[in-house]
């Protein structure tokens, strides 16, 4: 089959889209070259907000509009949640947030017999980690490893736990196994990505936990530079730091879930933490990270969020000076308790606040970038845009150099300027 798949959301659905393409190009199928109709359509969808809902139907219904013939195969977390609704807008093949190499199976069902099928299990029913050919999308010099699965957060605002269930695990053995692996095939980066990494671990035997996992994957591929998904503060210890650090291959860039600056906010949100101790893990970060990057989410516009509250994200977000802020606009998602509260915000004053936030996450990202003019960055090159290749530093900044063929090669530069959109320098290694 010729096929095609489009991807909404996140990292890990990113993850599995890729395992899926894995499976499919070692079963003898084959990506839709330009032009070309695709027999087989896969639409992972997202349903952290209604507007990623709305996404997901509206691409469902592109895909088919231009693959008329294809088999229509939906997974993801929308249509976990209304696996009846994706059948009716047309998807032959519907399944949820787990079983991506049965969907293959049933995809290629539907192909052969023109039999459809829907498979939705119940989430909170997993005990098991769907293990998926780890790696990267063709050409990708960057590889993703899912280590986790599920949340138990309840995070007022999010559907997530409903979609993905309970917390599961890939066991270190098989999770340090698989970093070898991408080492072997040429990766010089690996990114650990899940639902809530910092849960990892809690469900299997030995409950070993995050810092365990990467130091065991760092002993077991010290050729790869390991790069962590989103963190819950409450993970970053002193011990952790300092284990992770001793590690030697952890990329100096966190990406920490704030979600506000203000701690009444933080409250009604049911987040763990107040703006105190998410303060004191990002001082953490950078004692045993010198120059490490910090990034965050942000969601401005909860329901109950004032003009003060506002305020005090907007201070908090200077306070902590991050690398890069990514501003939402609260999004309703009906089936969350958040959706139910008082004090809903009209769009107009979430779109100004949102204006607002992104402004004082450019001037602590364009800070940051200032600051490490003149200094040596590791970089690992991607892409090349002219007669300059572009990279990311290992606290995730854009870099470009010159240089002969850097594609997937790690040096280190001589940062001499910042553009605004990239930090500029000169190889100063071999």
């Amino acid at each position: 089959m010729k096929y095609i798949i489009y991807t909404l959301g996140c990292k890990v659905n990113q993850y599995e889209t890729q395992a899926m393409e894995t499976v499919l190009l070692q079963r003898g199928h084959a990506p839709c070259g330009e032009n070309e109709t695709a027999e087989l359509a896969i639409v992972n969808t997202c349903a952290v907000t209604a507007e990623a809902e709305r996404k997901s139907r509206q691409a469902i219904n592109r895909l088919k509009e231009e693959n008329p013939d294809a088999v229509i195969a939906v997974s993801g977390c929308y249509s976990q949640l209304s696996p009846d609704t994706a059948q009716r807008l047309g998807a032959h093949v519907v399944f949820g947030t787990g079983d991506r190499v049965k969907l293959i199976d049933a995809a290629e069902k539907a192909f052969e017999t023109g039999e459809g099928s829907k498979a939705v299990d119940d989430p909170f029913r997993r005990r098991v980690f769907e293990e998926l050919p780890a790696g990267a999308a063709e050409g990708r010099t960057r590889a993703l490893l899912k280590i986790q699965d599920g949340c138990v957060n309840f995070c007022t605002y999010c559907i997530i736990p409903y979609t993905r269930g309970r917390l599961r695990s890939l066991p270190v053995e098989e999770a340090a196994k698989k970093a070898a692996e991408l080492q072997t095939e040429g990766f010089r980066e690996l990114v650990l990505t899940g639902i809530e990494i910092a849960s990892y671990g809690v469900d299997l035997p030995e409950k070993p936990d995050l810092a365990e996992l990467i130091c065991r994957i760092s002993r077991a591929a010290p050729e790869l530079r390991l790069r962590l998904g989103s963190l819950e503060p409450g993970v970053i210890t002193e011990n952790f730091c300092r284990r992770l650090s001793e590690a030697g291959t952890v990329c100096r860039h966190f990406h920490l879930s704030l979600q506000s600056g203000c701690d009444t906010t933080l409250k009604n949100m049911n987040r763990k933490y107040d703006t105190s101790a998410f303060f004191e893990k990002t001082e953490l970060l950078r004692k045993y990270f010198p120059g490490c990057g910090i990034t965050c989410d942000v969601i401005v516009g909860f329901p109950g969020e004032t003009e003060e509250h506002q305020r005090q994200t907007l201070d908090f977000l200077k306070k902590v000076s991050f690398s890069d802020v990514h501003i939402f606009p609260y999004s309703r998602r009906p089936g969350t308790p958040a959706d139910r509260m008082p004090g809903q915000i009209d769009r107009s004053v979430k779109a100004l606040r949102s204006k607002q936030a992104r402004a004082v996450g450019a001037e602590t990202r364009r800070a940051f970038m200032d600051s490490q003019v003149g200094k040596e960055l590791p970089v690992l090159f991607e892409t090349k845009e002219g007669e300059l290749w572009q990279g990311h530093s290992d606290n995730y900044i854009p870099v470009r150099a010159r240089g002969e063929n850097l594609r997937g090669v790690v040096r280190i530069v001589k940062i001499t300027a910042n553009t605004g959109e990239n930090l500029v320098g000169t190889l100063i290694d071999g």
